[in-house]
């Protein structure tokens, strides 16, 4: 399933730089998804576009924005209920293979 950043989110910017995918953006910045712009997620702390997130799947064998959260805030979304097979599709779909 695709993360999501939590409310516990101190807004440090350690998470956006590991993703892989480029679906982590700060709070307030539209976000751009196969070349049309889109309007922010959030307004006051980073955020993750579930369309681009795999959990690094296919990228690396842990998802890199929890790996270096200091607050934890980087967790499940469970409005994105994925298993693997999607989200190394998912990457196929955003990267090629």
């Amino acid at each position: 399933m695709a993360l999501q950043i939590s409310s516990d989110c101190i807004s440090c910017g350690a998470c956006e730089p590991e993703c892989p995918n480029t679906a982590i953006y700060s709070g307030g910045t539209e976000f751009e998804y196969f070349g049309k712009k889109f309007e922010a997620l959030a307004s006051d702390i980073f955020y993750i576009v579930p369309e681009k997130c795999t959990e690094c799947i296919g990228f690396h064998e842990e998802s890199q924005c929890a790996a270096v959260c200091p607050v934890d805030a980087c967790i499940p979304d469970p409005e994105f209920p994925e298993d693997r097979s999607q989200l190394l599709a998912k990457k196929v779909h955003l990267h090629g293979s």
